[in-house]
């Protein structure tokens, strides 16, 4: 996610003098930034591994599945087990199974949000009549004839109702630039129908950090939230207890930090994702902020 950061400040940057259970982590804007590593993430992931923390990695882009990010992080050097990894094709296929495993889907999304939901089972329509939810997602192809969909299922023939993969407004690029995520389609939807999303399935729903710490037997309190976005990573994290920290190289700001009360404020922010690790490990381990990996 593209950086806008302003110049950090004491008074905002705070980091861990202890290491955690586990460890949780959004990926781009705070592991990576398009295609390239974020400075100290390879070796900040690789002690903590040696050190048989767990870590895992949630996204909130459905555009691509687990695979696909597995496939990334190990091109970036990051060998990563794909059952380590979620986003919201995971969250809101099992949301789906667990709470309406006959319903017919319209899935306004990309690829691989329609492949994992035909390979549980559902079955995909466009044909307003008999769809009973509408799905909204980060689509690049959305267009008017999908709107139609929406709308005819929804407001025309009543029986539709409307869910969200994620809640992000865009998806920020590189170079401070950026492209409509999947809230804007939600937005759509709803002026034109007059209806409200009744489900969100990415972060900071609940449902993702359940999904992220699934099998691990560790207390959200001794569990890190680690990401670049206020309103999505660090929200989650405030919402179930668990302890945040928020990376200056992604979305937010130092003076976003400033603006939110202290209530609502990350227990850390970092101005680089390896400061998760404690000042006297990076004596012992010779590491300097010149270190690139």
């Amino acid at each position: 996610m593209s950086s806008q950061t302003a110049a950090p400040a004491s008074d905002v940057l705070a980091s861990p003098t202890r290491l955690y259970g586990a460890y949780v982590f959004d990926m781009d804007g705070t592991i990576y930034l398009g295609d390239h590593l974020l400075p100290g993430a390879k070796r900040m992931i690789e002690e903590l591994r040696a050190r048989g923390i767990p870590v895992r990695f949630l996204s909130n882009n459905p555009t691509k599945d687990p695979e696909q990010y597995a496939d990334k992080l190990a091109r970036l050097g990051l060998p990563t087990d794909v059952a380590d990894i979620a986003n919201t094709v995971v969250t809101t296929t099992r949301w789906l199974q667990e709470h309406h495993p006959d319903a017919v889907l319209f899935p306004i999304s990309e690829e691989p949000l329609k492949k994992a939901l035909v390979r549980a089972g559902f079955r995909l329509s466009e044909k307003p009549e008999e769809i009973d939810i509408v799905i909204a997602s980060y689509d690049r192809g959305f267009d008017y004839r999908k709107l139609q969909i929406a709308f005819d299922a929804i407001w025309f023939h009543k029986r539709a109702f409307l869910i969200q993969t994620n809640p992000d407004r865009f998806c920020p690029f590189p170079g401070g630039r950026g492209e409509p995520d999947c809230a804007a389609m939600t937005a759509a939807i709803e002026a034109c129908t007059g209806t409200t999303c009744r489900v969100s399935l990415g972060k900071p729903s609940p449902i993702m950090l359940r999904e992220a710490m699934a099998g691990l037997d560790v207390d959200l309190a001794d569990a890190v939230m680690v990401g670049d976005r206020l309103q999505t990573d660090i929200q989650m994290a405030l919402d179930t207890g668990m302890t945040s920290a928020l990376v200056l190289t992604g979305e937010a700001t130092a003076d976003d930090t400033r603006a939110r009360t202290p209530g609502q404020r990350p227990s850390y922010v970092l101005d680089r994702v390896d400061r998760l690790i404690p000042a006297h490990i990076w004596d012992e381990l010779g590491w300097t902020d010149h270190d690139r990996t």
